[in-house]
């Protein structure tokens, strides 16, 4: 399984931007895929999951209200919606996919099996 996250960009603050993560090789539509990021100097963080039927969706409270996470399927695509950007929003964020079934919206980075290269965020105030 190969993931691809594109998207990122310069955006002022109270900016939105759109990012899309392509799955290819053997995926599944029953895995967990996630978002995380990881700021400079800092560890990276969860940001939002989504289980494969898309039935249970999570955030990270810093998020929550400000990020959409959606996939399709069909199209082996996930996407996270971000808007209301803040400063503290930049960072390199990265779409995984997890090997397993869940059934709940995966927060734990070690239970994601794929990982694609991320794609920078910067937020300027």
């Amino acid at each position: 399984v190969q993931l691809q996250a594109s998207g990122g960009g310069l955006v002022q603050a109270g900016g939105s931007l759109r990012l899309s993560c392509t799955a290819s090789g053997r995926t599944s539509s029953n895995s967990v895929m996630g978002w995380f990021r990881q700021a400079p100097g800092k560890e990276r963080e969860f940001v939002a999951a989504i289980t494969g039927s898309g039935g249970s969706i999570g955030y990270a409270d810093s998020v929550k209200g400000r990020f959409t996470i959606s996939r399709d399927n069909v199209k082996k695509m996930v996407y996270l919606q971000m808007d209301s950007l803040k400063p503290e929003d930049t960072a390199v964020y990265s779409c995984a996919a997890t090997s397993a079934v869940y059934y709940l919206p995966i927060r734990e980075q070690s239970r994601y099996r794929y990982w694609g290269q991320g794609t920078l965020v910067t937020v300027s105030s």
